[in-house]
């Protein structure tokens, strides 16, 4: 979106990650150089990962075309406190995609998966569910 950057995961700093990715970064502060070696590779690994998916490029100028084609009812979910992909990034998601509907989340950021996973999973539920009984009608 013009003038409304993705921040750039490779460029910040642990703090600057843990700022813009939680409603409430305490909750999930620790310091990576305490945690076991297996939990230190696997953090590794999910960075290496993120960089092969996304070739250090943290936008796609013709995702919106892309989601476009998209055929199935989505729902697409995001935290109000988002700060790595604004919310205006889920609404212009969701308006790109002919079948999707747009819900925030309150008290959650870029991971509400981690953040607020019980409501996380009940909004995806309820998608599920109103889908369902729409296509049985």
């Amino acid at each position: 979106m013009p003038g409304h950057p993705v921040a750039d995961f490779f460029t910040l700093s642990y703090e600057e990650f843990l700022q813009r990715a939680f409603h409430d970064p305490e909750r999930f502060r620790v310091d990576p150089a305490s945690l076991p070696e297996q939990a230190q590779k696997a953090m590794a690994a999910n960075r290496e990962a993120l960089a092969t998916y996304t070739g250090h490029q943290m936008s796609d100028p013709g995702l919106a075309e892309k989601l476009g084609t998209l055929e199935v009812p989505t729902l697409v979910l995001w935290g109000e406190s988002d700060k790595v992909a604004e919310p205006d990034y889920g609404r212009a998601y969701a308006a790109s995609i002919p079948m999707a509907r747009f819900e925030i989340l309150s008290g959650a950021g870029h991971l509400p998966q981690v953040e607020k996973s019980a409501e996380t999973m009940a909004a995806i539920w309820d998608c599920a569910d109103t889908d369902f009984k729409q296509r049985s009608k």
